[in-house]
């Protein structure tokens, strides 16, 4: 008798499961978006905050970028086929397997620089007092 698990699916998935990255390295994620009736790609590129459930049918990752100084992330799963490629940019050494103190430490570096500019609009406020 033949065997009845058979994989359709127009997602390669021994090339997804052969994609070794990890947390730390910058991708570019290249996803079908859906307008009506036409269909265009978009890329979404940005640092692996984790990967989830590793090469099981269910393995998802993370990926995070600072826009306009607004931190995004999103969640794609690694055998949608909405997810046309996914490239590696760069690679990094990181000694975690989820980075998700990234976004506090971000926020922080936020914090500070509002206080320098606020710190300098002050004294640009200071009226000068000529010297009498």
């Amino acid at each position: 008798m033949p065997s009845l698990n058979l994989i359709i699916s127009p997602v390669e998935i021994e090339k997804r499961k052969a994609l070794d990255f990890r947390a730390g390295d910058t991708l570019r994620v290249t996803q079908k978006i859906k307008e009506g009736d036409k269909v265009r790609l978009q890329a979404f590129e940005g640092l692996v905050l984790g990967r989830k459930h590793g090469a099981e049918p269910g393995a998802t990752f993370t990926l995070r970028k600072v826009i306009g100084g607004v931190g995004v992330e999103r969640i794609f799963p690694l055998y949608s086929p909405e997810v046309e490629k996914i490239e590696i940019k760069s690679r990094s050494k990181f000694k975690r397997s989820k980075l998700y103190y990234l976004r506090d430490r971000a926020a922080r570096e936020i914090r500070k620089k509002m206080k320098t500019i606020k710190a300098e609009a002050k004294i640009k406020l200071k009226p000068e007092v000529p010297a009498a």
